[in-house]
């Protein structure tokens, strides 16, 4: 199977420090794989909470749900660093977006790890259940005003 690759923008819209606890750490005494999962989300979470917004069950009456997460590791992550979080929106589409992230170690800049998650929007479908929708004009306005005020 080929490595999958990354290439990173120039410039992220948000950054976020994790701190690396020990029930992150495997047995292998670095960072584990599933806790990777565990720092990004939480990233993400941040990212929209920056945004305003509570949470991901209320993004203009919509909520997200992650469609797919692929992550490229380029070394490995110790208990007691603390993990800098970059995320920026990328690729939009009509019903989501990709969120690429990196993780570098705050102290002396190594990264870690890169990759993206797939974000899709939900809202109610007829019969109770979630169904993809459109991503809101008020969130791009939104995330727009946002990209316009850190450049």
């Amino acid at each position: 199977m080929a490595r999958l690759q990354f290439e990173l923008p120039e410039q992220f819209l948000f950054s976020t420090d994790i701190p690396i606890y020990i029930s992150h750490v495997n047995q292998g005494g670095h960072l584990d794989n599933a806790q990777l999962l565990t720092l990004v989300s939480e990233a993400r979470v941040r990212f929209f909470r920056w945004l305003g917004y509570l949470g991901e069950l209320d993004i203009e009456g919509r909520s997200i749900v992650v469609g797919d997460m692929a992550a490229q590791y380029k070394s490995e992550a110790f208990y007691g660093e603390t993990m800098q979080v970059d995320m920026t929106p990328d690729d939009f589409n009509k019903y989501g977006f990709d969120l690429v992230f990196r993780l570098r170690d705050r102290a002396s800049g190594r990264e870690v790890a890169r990759g993206k998650t797939g974000v899709v929007f939900v809202g109610d479908g007829q019969d109770g259940g979630a169904k993809v929708s459109p991503v809101p004009q008020a969130f791009l306005d939104r995330l727009k005003a946002r990209e316009g005020a850190t450049h």
